[in-house]
C-alpha cells in the first residue's frame, strides 16, 4: 500500500511539475565566402576553413560557392572546405557557370539524413549579363542533431537585382516547400533583402521569425565587409528553436562579414 501511495504522489506531482524539455546548443555560422574570396580577391578556402574550426561551429551555411569553374580554377570548394574543416558538405548547385557549377554548400558536424536542393523559381527568370537566366536555389538538409531531435535546414541566396520583384516569387517557392516540412526549420542565407523589405515581410508574416532582433550585439549589419551599412545575411527559424547569441564576424576573409549564432534546438 506505502509503494501504490507514493507511485500516486509521484504521477501527481509529475502532472503539476511537467518534465522540462531538454535543448542541444548549437553554433551556427552564415556567410556569402564571394566564390572562396576575401576583400581584395584572394582566394582564401583556408581561412574560411580555419575560422569554422577555430570558433567550433556546427551549422555552416556558406552562399557564392564554385564547383569545378574556370574562375576558380577547377577547384572543388565545398568539398575543399570538408576536408580542411572535418566537416560533412551537402553542394546546392544552382548554375551552370564556367565549365562547372555555382550554388551554396551546407556544413555539418553530423552526416545529414538527407539533402535537397530546391527550385526558386521566378517568371520571367532572372537575367544574368550576356542574356542567360540565373536560376536561385534552396539547399535543404534534414539532420538528426545527438541528444535533441530532427532539424530541417535550408541554405539559399536570393536575386540581387534593384527591384524586390524576383525575392518575392523566391520568398514565395521557399515558403510552398517549407509548408511540406514538419517541426523545426532554419532559413538561412544571403537574401539581398533588409529589414522590413517586402520579401523579409513575407517570410516574417508566414510565421518565421527572425533571430538576430532578440539575440545580437550590435546593429547585425553585414555588407559590404569593409564599411557595412546593410543588413542583407539572415538566420529565421520556425518551430521552438531559440536563439541565446548573436554576433557579426569583423573579418575581411570574404566581401561580406558572416554572422554567427548561438541556438538552442529541442
Amino acid at each position: 500500500m506505502l509503494i501504490l501511495a507514493a507511485l500516486f504522489v509521484f504521477t501527481a506531482c509529475a502532472s503539476v511539475f511537467p518534465r522540462r524539455t531538454r535543448r542541444v546548443e548549437l553554433r551556427v555560422l552564415v556567410w556569402n565566402i564571394h566564390a572562396g574570396r576575401d576583400a581584395a580577391g584572394q582566394r582564401n578556402l583556408e581561412r574560411v576553413a580555419a575560422l569554422v574550426k577555430q570558433r567550433g561551429i556546427d551549422i555552416v551555411l556558406l552562399q557564392e560557392i564554385d564547383s569545378l569553374t574556370t574562375r576558380s580554377g577547377g577547384e572543388d570548394q565545398a568539398n575543399e572546405l570538408a576536408r580542411l574543416s572535418g566537416l560533412h558538405v551537402r553542394f546546392g548547385n544552382a548554375l551552370a557557370y564556367q565549365g562547372g557549377g555555382y550554388g551554396v554548400a551546407t556544413l555539418t558536424r553530423w552526416k545529414p539524413d538527407s539533402s535537397r536542393l530546391v527550385r526558386l523559381n521566378v517568371s520571367p527568370p532572372q537575367a544574368r549579363s550576356g542574356g542567360s537566366t540565373e536560376p536561385r536555389g534552396a539547399l535543404r538538409v534534414h539532420l538528426s542533431v545527438p541528444s535533441g531531435g530532427p532539424l530541417v535546414i535550408y541554405n539559399t541566396h536570393w536575386d540581387a537585382s534593384r527591384t524586390d520583384t524576383n525575392r518575392v516569387q523566391e520568398a514565395g517557392s521557399f515558403l510552398e516547400d517549407a509548408a511540406r516540412q514538419p517541426g523545426n526549420v532554419l532559413l538561412g542565407g544571403d537574401l539581398n533583402s533588409e529589414p522590413g523589405s517586402r520579401p523579409y515581410l513575407r517570410i516574417t508574416e508566414a510565421g518565421f521569425r527572425d533571430l538576430w532582433p532578440g539575440c545580437g550585439a550590435g546593429d547585425g549589419l553585414t555588407f559590404p565587409v569593409a564599411k557595412p551599412v546593410k543588413r542583407i545575411d539572415y538566420l529565421l527559424s520556425r518551430g521552438i528553436v531559440r536563439c541565446v547569441g548573436a554576433s557579426v564576424m569583423a573579418d575581411s576573409a570574404s566581401d561580406h562579414r558572416g554572422v554567427e549564432f548561438t541556438v538552442l534546438v529541442p
